[in-house]
């Protein structure tokens, strides 16, 4: 908004200049979004504890260290969601499609994940959303921005290693649906231990920033021979909308958390990275920046497979932060050390943009 109300008027007052950087607008949308987060989460999560008394359920079959947890306030993604937003429209260009289509998943994820929450929280309903709605759901948001992005650019995945993009027609849309869904309910398997989901979301997020900034940057995407996507260089300012509100959160949600972010929070996040990795081509860099939520969910796939198939488990509890909890690893050890290797699969990632 501040781009296109002051940045036209850069000929009478030259400090307006600056509203034509992505750069100074993207520092600026984290800075927003970190310092709406600070000050409204003191009241915001006294809100939810006002509202939501007993707070979110506690699994009796998880670890017994979990117990001392009740009564927590769950929900808080709700406060993410709000900031993000808020700096996004401050800072962003919003004649620019890429922004709204962004918006439109996150928002829309979020609130798939506000009526899971609901009816657990509010309406002590323990099962929530059906599966079926959630998945139709994702898949009805996530079909507009696969349809979109298909109109605004090539349907091609661009792989690494090997300076190759490959053309996939139509299928590219419901490969866009794939990620967008995956990356949804791998960031909330993922969400389990106090800030073990956003701390990765906003290390994959500022990963992220980097690559839609180059890929937007003709001259930049040539040079490191990545798909060209103009325009897409405005979503460097989503990203540190959500960098800054993921982190002014962690605030909140490290240990021990004051609250939980919840699905509305976890799926939304999921969806926004998916969306931007998409709007790229860079889903494979993707997948190796969020390798932690890929192993997350693969974890619980071969844990329901092997069950299954053999009656035996894998590990002793899935998603697999629990296998570990279970094994006497600390919380909190858990948690740094899953941050740790977060990190480094994200400079792998950003390795691959020289590797080709």
């Amino acid at each position: 908004m501040l781009y296109n109300l002051l940045y036209p008027l850069a000929d009478q007052f030259s400090i307006f200049n600056l509203f034509q950087y992505i750069t100074f607008r993207t520092v600026y949308a984290l800075v927003t979004s970190l310092a709406l987060c600070w000050i409204l989460g003191p009241w915001f999560i006294n809100r939810l504890r006002v509202n939501q008394g007993k707070g979110q359920p506690i699994r009796s079959d998880g670890p017994q260290t979990h117990l001392v947890k009740q009564g927590t306030p769950t929900m808080g993604g709700l406060l993410i969601l709000l900031v993000m937003t808020i700096a996004t429209l401050l800072w962003a260009d919003l004649t620019n499609g890429f922004i709204w289509l962004a918006l439109l998943v996150t928002l829309g994820y979020g609130l798939i994940g506000f009526l899971d929450d609901y009816l657990k929280i509010m309406r002590h309903n323990p099962d929530g959303l059906a599966g079926r709605w959630k998945l139709l759901l994702q898949c009805l948001f996530g079909g507009v921005a696969a349809a979109g992005l298909i109109i605004m650019t090539d349907p091609i995945v661009d792989i690494p290693f090997f300076n190759m993009q490959w053309d996939m027609g139509w299928f590219y849309v419901i490969f866009v649906l794939f990620v967008l869904v995956g990356t949804s309910n791998a960031v909330n398997l993922t969400d389990g231990l106090d800030g073990l989901a956003v701390a990765p979301t906003f290390m994959v997020a500022s990963a992220l920033a980097v690559v839609v900034y180059l890929a937007g940057h003709a001259k930049f995407a040539a040079y490191l021979m990545i798909p060209f996507v103009p325009g897409s260089g405005e979503l460097a300012v989503f990203c540190g909308a959500l960098v800054g509100g993921c982190l002014g959160f962690l605030w909140f949600n490290t240990y021990p958390a004051q609250v939980f972010m919840g699905d509305v929070g976890a799926l939304a996040l999921g969806g926004a990275l998916g969306f931007v990795a998409c709007a790229v081509h860079q889903q494979i860099l993707l997948a190796i920046a969020g390798g932690l939520f890929v192993l997350e969910a693969v974890s619980v796939m071969v844990q329901v497979a092997s069950f299954k198939l053999t009656g035996k488990r894998v590990f002793r509890m899935a998603p697999i932060h629990h296998h570990y909890e279970l094994k006497g690893w600390p919380e909190p050890k858990v948690i740094v050390r899953f941050w740790i290797i977060s990190i480094l699969l994200a400079l792998v990632a950003l390795s691959t943009l020289k590797i080709r």
